[in-house]
């Protein structure tokens, strides 16, 4: 009899993609709002996460145990006491994507680990922001670790850029996740890069991520524990979308966009104008599978070539 998760998400790029795979091993149900399509073969659950109610309810209502739950979608510290207080009544086992933007990008080391100064430290107002709210996120979860007394064994990751089939392609301004960037680059179009596209970069395919989630479940070493993840391959940003014309049998050209101020005229970026290079020595030591998916090939599965 085949094992039963939990996703939390589902249609999405990577929860999408973690159904598909986590459905040879496991029978899979999904939480989701049924806005959008599911993968074969998994059981839905139809529910607004941000109905707190409405969410233990679906949940509960189930009646059944689940040998793990994934959560793709924990964006703040509601969900994470959300988290904690339905799921534990459901499974003993939880794995979370968190996100690299909770560090602080202009005091990233190279390669960073797991331990860092982060956004909150910087003393900007953060707090509201996609990278605030997962390290908001995170705190709860900190802190449980210290409190528990191990009846929800927990793993959080902190991926960089994620690509993949399902994701907008781009890793950097002036061409982060754009819809159009094929379009460009087969156009001869050169493309806008801050800094000429010099930062490094790691970026992750989005099976060698599933994969990890996966093969992470059993491992003890990876309960109540954050994890930096990313990618075999470090390039700079440039060398992306090089690798992506290149596929396309097209020369990709790079008009460089001018660094400075660059930051302060576009916030929204900062978590992008650094290197995103990391140490993952503490996922390897915990035995986790580590991801080997090449950027060449993996964009080719990306693009359907």
């Amino acid at each position: 009899m085949k094992k039963k998760a939990l996703i939390i998400g589902g249609s999405g790029g990577l929860s999408g993609r973690l159904a598909v795979l986590a459905n040879k091993e496991y029978d899979v149900w999904t939480l989701t709002r049924g806005k959008r399509p599911l993968p074969k073969g998994v059981t839905p659950i139809t529910c607004d996460r941000e109905d707190s109610a409405g969410f233990q309810n679906a949940i509960l209502g189930q009646h059944i145990r689940w040998d793990v739950v994934f959560d793709c979608i924990c964006m703040n510290k509601l969900h994470a006491e959300q988290d904690l207080q339905v799921l534990s009544n459901v499974t003993n086992r939880l794995v979370v994507i968190s996100t690299d933007s909770v560090y602080d990008p202009t005091k990233k080391r190279t390669p960073q680990n797991e331990q860092g100064i982060f956004i909150e430290e910087q003393g900007a107002p953060s707090v509201c922001s996609y990278a605030g709210n997962k390290r908001n996120m995170e705190h709860v979860f900190l802190d449980y670790f210290i409190e528990s007394e191990g009846n929800l064994n927990v793993t959080i990751f902190r991926p960089g850029h994620i690509y993949g089939p399902g994701f907008m392609l781009g890793c950097f301004p002036e061409h982060s996740r754009q819809n159009d960037l094929v379009r460009l680059i087969q156009a001869g179009e050169p493309l806008r890069l801050v800094g000429g596209g010099i930062y490094l970069t790691q970026p992750i395919f989005v099976d060698d991520l599933a994969h990890a989630m996966l093969n992470c479940v059993d491992k003890e070493k990876t309960y109540n524990e954050i994890f930096c993840i990313g990618g075999p391959e470090a390039v700079e940003n440039k060398r992306y979308y090089e690798i992506i014309g290149e596929l396309l049998g097209n020369t990709v050209s790079v008009k460089e966009v001018p660094l400075t101020g660059y930051a302060e005229a576009h916030p929204e970026f900062a978590g992008h104008l650094c290197h995103r290079i990391y140490d993952i020595s503490k996922l390897r030591d915990a035995g986790v599978s580590l991801p080997s998916t090449s950027l060449a090939e993996g964009m080719k599965r990306t693009l359907d070539l």
